[in-house]
């Protein structure tokens, strides 16, 4: 189905988990927590993603899409860290929100250089017209990040000292 091998399949499935846990978690929560159960199935199908994609070399040997694999896991590494920094759940917010933009990269680039069948909308990773898409996807990303950003201190501002909720 659309050239791809048994683990192809396997990792774009998996994949699929992901991004709909990774959205979903977005959409309930305003964030991807760890800690919540959405959390716990984009975790570890986003590792379970970036394993099986080491696996595929359709465009031949190591290449950049098993980089941003090799990325997407030290960006979740890093944001699993517990320090204890005034600034660091806002860094681990936009850090969750980065690996699910990196899910987004692969994504486009698989997708629309196989779809619609027999005249993809890409001619390959470096068509001018799929990286401008992967420009405007960060973008959008980026705004995303701002505004969990703003969220998270709007809330932060409506606790008091002791992290009791006070009447504003």
């Amino acid at each position: 189905m659309f050239g791809l091998t048994p683990l192809g399949l396997l990792h774009t499935a998996i994949s699929l988990v992901a991004l709909w846990a990774g959205y979903q978690s977005l959409l309930q929560r305003g964030a991807i927590d760890p800690r919540q159960r959405l959390g716990q199935v984009y975790l570890w199908s986003t590792v379970l993603t970036c394993l099986t994609g080491f696996g595929i070399f359709q465009r031949g040997g190591f290449n950049e899409a098993h980089m941003l694999g090799v990325l997407t896991l030290l960006v979740l590494g890093l944001a699993l860290l517990p320090l204890r920094m005034r600034w660091w759940p806002y860094a681990q917010t936009a850090l969750w929100t980065l690996t699910l933009f990196f899910h987004m990269v692969p994504g486009l680039t698989e997708t629309f250089t196989r779809v619609p069948r027999g005249a993809p909308l890409f001619t390959g990773p470096d068509d001018p017209q799929l990286q401008a898409t992967v420009g405007v996807v960060f973008c959008a990303f980026a705004v995303v990040m701002l505004l969990q950003m703003l969220h998270r201190r709007r809330r932060a501002r409506s606790r008091g000292p002791a992290g009791t909720r006070t009447a504003l």
